[in-house]
Formats: C-alpha cells, sequence, structure tokens
C-alpha cells in the first residue's frame, strides 16, 4: 500500500479555497471624548466612533457594506470579514514598599 501525498490546491474542484483578506480597521481610546474612534485606509471614507467595542463593531457592520458599494467597490462573497485593531494607553500604579 502506498500512500499519496498533496497539496491543497489539487482539492479546489472548482471552488477557491483562499479566504478573502480581512479589511483593518485602526480603533484607538479617545479617553477626553470617551469614545473608540474608528478609520481604515482600506475603506474610503470610514470614520465613526461609539461608546463601547461592541457598539463600535456593530456600527461597523453596518458601515463597511454601505461604504464599499458607496464607492463603487467590485461585488464579491456576501461576508466581508474584518479586523479591528485597538489601541489603548492606560496606566498602572505601583504599591509603595
Amino acid at each position: 500500500m502506498s500512500l499519496h501525498l498533496c497539496d491543497h490546491s489539487s482539492f479546489q474542484l472548482g471552488v477557491s479555497m483562499k479566504k478573502p483578506k480581512p479589511l483593518i480597521v485602526n480603533a484607538r481610546w479617545d479617553d477626553q471624548a470617551k469614545v473608540w474612534v474608528a478609520t481604515s485606509s482600506d475603506i474610503a471614507g470610514l470614520a465613526t466612533e461609539a461608546d463601547s467595542m461592541d457598539a463600535l463593531v456593530k456600527k461597523l457592520q453596518v458601515m463597511i457594506p454601505e461604504l464599499l458599494d458607496a464607492n463603487g467597490y467590485p461585488d464579491g462573497d456576501d461576508k466581508v470579514p474584518f479586523q479591528i485593531n485597538s489601541e489603548l494607553t492606560a496606566i498602572a500604579y505601583r504599591k509603595a514598599a
């Protein structure tokens, strides 16, 4: 009995196995305004804010497809993956010895 090894390309069967690359959204906490501010160089016109990360994700789930359509991006899969890279600066205090 012989074992035949093959790469993933032989399993395509007419269907692309490649996952779409997620769009990158950058979010930073604005401590003065107490909101997450999101922008993206991948999505023209994206600038929004929300008071929690969960609320931001919900807003982005609506805004991203709308902006892609408004900007004339080619039709693609109904699912549009996106990745949020967040930045939050905090302070930790040391106890006195």
